[in-house]
């Protein structure tokens, strides 16, 4: 499968270091929860942050004999080491006020000490910590590499956070944890290979010593400790170890190493003898060690462990991934120039292969000679009579990977025989420009083959839609094809559960329809238009019907049928039952918010969406109706609330088709009618929206085009691809 170079990065870097990574990662989970195990000793007094070095000292010196040194560890406990009175020599941390002993040293237990040890060396030496550091520096490529792909999924910075549609588990939360764990996984990474090259020291060097000048050290003017100036003017949270002269010789002083320098003080007199700033490798040496290990933070010790633990799951979900692409791997039994059919595959992350292969099987099996490839392998096809092209749509309206050179070998690419073709996209309504690629491709194609079949699009790989396909398909080709269902369906995801509310009874209606009004137990953002998916056996065939928000909750339009799998398993429930479903975000089907003008189109049940959609028209925009029904009893189930949305101004205009009646009509014949007010809506910017049966919508677009040709408007394609006409058939 033809991959991109990042993606092929991505990949390769992920493969090569994956041991080496596993291990960092599992040893820097543990790790990660050291910092935590001090921070949450009670060693750290309240007066810290006020304490200055004068009254720490002048304690002390109360306390205790014999200072040696004091010390500020990165969990800002001050660590002192001490002679008592009894001549006992003692280190532990004390209150900096008071200088009450508040506990002997932390000791890191052996066991962080074998796994540190594990952690940055391998047990290897200097091998191992030259490993270490290099799998730091391909795990920040690895992330770097991610976030390019992300990017090209997302098309653009602004939209790098952007909602991911949750269609595979593993690309899913691979994405996801991904965009969220970056800044932490990059931070560990260079940090990592920083702290490498310091241990092999790469870094550059500096001067650390001191030129005091000892013959100009004075005794006198003497001064209390706590009257030092430097003392008095300096706090301890500044403060990283002070170190005490070792006698009282004039010429020993106090060291003192603050956050950006370093000083040495007169023990007499409080004079600053010599100092110098740390450079900038200081500084940044001590903010990689605290930023890779987490001391002196617990929340971000947490925010390591996290994002150590997401590496695992990147492990996992890539590779599963990665297989699943080798899985469906494209093969072939016939050379591509004796088949007389050839199926085109365009797929990022291999989703789409499998129907595509089991398309090709069932064409083998029917004795045909097939050839099944990518859609960047498009050459001549010398025997080829009919091309299948099955594509996804990847990110935001982009070719996937093994697709983006199509358009243009498409231009350049002469076939010797006239060739049929059909398109299917593949892809989910989440997304506004749902399959825009395969229309792209359909409307490129038409200029150099004969179209067999309406490109077919397909949401969420729904195995149905695609039997819907093939079967019609198989009735035109007259080929057998019979689709194995077991190789392309997945256990469904139910995360909602609804309660039937109000619910009209089947009997009532001349066409065997009811509204069912359901209630979403937890809070679920949804809008007209969007699509509540049901699973009436409990396996992988799916029914979906479009959804109206009426007053905050579900309302559906169902048409019964006696052997109907969704409608007989809606209609069975009673007031007060609770079912679970999951709602699909169907971005290319909601009211416009920009445009001033909206015509709906709608037959039978494809009412509902529009329900939902004239009810939360609280702006009053200009949107007419058109209504085709059988008979005008039928009207009754929508009557009442039609009638509230005229009166109410949400509906401008209501126009209805009766197709029984004895003045016989579709909405086809109002359109027609109305051609003048169609055509100037299309040239004005106006949106289209077409909801009931395929027949219908077939019927709609055929007029459509007509009235485009005769008020010379621009191509009916360009409408659809710009969102003026949205459809939501079936």
């Amino acid at each position: 499968m033809t991959i991109s170079i990042w993606r092929y990065s991505h990949l390769a870097l992920a493969v090569s270091s994956f041991a080496f990574i596993l291990l960092a990662s599992i040893t820097g989970i543990i790790l990660a929860f050291q910092p935590i195990s001090e921070q949450i000793q009670p060693y750290k007094s309240a007066d810290f942050e006020t304490a200055t070095i004068a009254e720490t000292l002048s304690t002390l010196k109360k306390s205790y004999s014999e200072i040696i040194d004091l010390q500020i560890d990165a969990n800002d406990f001050v660590l002192a080491s001490v002679i008592t009175e009894n001549g006992e020599s003692k280190t532990g941390y004390i209150n900096p006020k008071t200088a009450q002993f508040l506990g002997n040293k932390i000791e890191v237990s052996p066991f962080f000490q074998w796994v540190t040890n594990f952690h940055r060396s391998l047990f290897l030496k200097s091998t191992g910590r030259f490993l270490v550091g290099l799998c730091s520096f391909l795990l920040f490529l690895i992330a770097v590499s991610g976030s390019v792909l992300i990017l090209k999924r997302q098309r653009s910075f602004k939209k790098f956070f952007s909602k991911i549609v949750n269609e595979n588990f593993n690309q899913y939360w691979h994405i996801v944890l991904g965009r969220l764990s970056l800044i932490p996984i990059i931070i560990i990474t260079i940090t990592g290979v920083y702290l490498s090259l310091e241990k092999f020291n790469l870094l550059p060097t500096y001067n650390t010593s001191h030129n005091i000048n000892y013959d100009a050290i004075s005794e006198s003017p003497q001064l209390e400790l706590h009257n030092f100036p430097v003392f008095k003017n300096t706090k301890l949270s500044e403060v990283k170890f002070i170190e005490f002269p070792f006698s009282d010789d004039v010429e020993d002083y106090f060291t003192i190493a603050l956050q950006n320098r370093e000083i040495v003080v007169n023990q007499f007199t409080g004079e600053i003898l010599s100092e110098f700033n740390y450079p900038l490798v200081t500084f940044y040496s001590e903010l990689s060690l605290n930023l890779h290990t987490g001391k002196g933070s617990i929340l971000w010790s947490l925010i390591l462990a996290i994002a150590t633990a997401n590496i695992l799951f990147f492990i996992y979900s890539g590779f599963a991934m990665t297989l699943k692409r080798r899985k469906a791997k494209l093969k072939n039994k016939f050379k591509k120039d004796v088949c007389d059919y050839v199926i085109l595959v365009g797929s990022e992350n291999g989703s789409t292969l499998p129907f595509a292969n089991v398309l090709h099987e069932q064409l083998l099996h029917a004795g045909k000679k097939s050839y099944i490839t990518e859609m960047n392998n498009y050459t001549t096809f010398i025997q080829a009579e009919h091309i299948i092209i099955l594509t996804a749509t990847y990110g935001l309206g982009d070719p996937p990977t093994n697709a983006n050179r199509f358009l243009e070998l498409l231009k350049t690419t002469k076939q010797s025989e006239t060739i049929s073709y059909s398109v299917v996209g593949f892809g989910s309504y989440a997304y506004p420009d749902f399959c825009k690629f395969a229309l792209d491709v359909d409307s490129a194609i038409q200029l150099h083959f004969k179209q067999f079949l309406p490109v077919f699009t397909i949401n969420d790989k729904s195995v149905d839609a695609f039997k819907q396909w093939t079967n019609a398909w198989t009735e035109k080709m007259q080929v057998p094809v019979k689709i194995a269902e077991d190789k392309l369906t997945s256990k469904p995801r139910l995360t909602n559960s609804l309660t039937v509310i109000h619910k009209t009874e089947v009997i009532n209606n001349p066409d065997s329809t009811f509204l069912l009004t359901l209630k979403a137990k937890k809070a679920k953002r949804f809008v007209s238009g969007d699509l509540l998916a049901i699973y009436p056996a409990n396996d992988y065939r799916e029914r979906l019907y479009s959804i109206g928000k009426v007053d905050g909750n579900i309302q559906l339009s169902v048409k019964y049928y006696d052997t109907g799998l969704g409608s007989n398993f809606l209609n069975g429930f009673d007031l007060g039952d609770t079912f679970k479903a999951r709602i699909i975000n169907n971005a290319a089907f909601h009211f416009p918010k920009k445009a001033a003008n909206v015509v709906m189109i709608a037959n039978g049940t494809g009412i509902a969406p529009f329900l939902g959609m004239l009810d939360a028209n609280i702006k009053r925009k200009n949107v007419h109706l058109y209504f085709g029904l059988r008979t005008k009893q039928s009207l009754e189930l929508y009557n009442s609330q039609l009638e509230s949305y005229l009166q109410s101004g949400k509906l401008s205009r209501l126009e209805m088709a009766f197709s029984r009646e004895i003045e016989s009509s579709y909405v086809q014949d109002l359109l027609l009618k109305d051609e003048v007010f169609i055509a100037k809506r299309l040239k004005n910017k106006g949106v289209l929206m077409i909801c009931g049966s395929l027949t219908m919508q077939n019927g709609v677009l055929t007029i459509l085009e007509t009235i485009c040709k005769k008020y010379q408007l621009e191509a009916l394609s360009l409408y659809q691809k710009n969102g003026q006409i949205q459809t939501d058939c079936y």
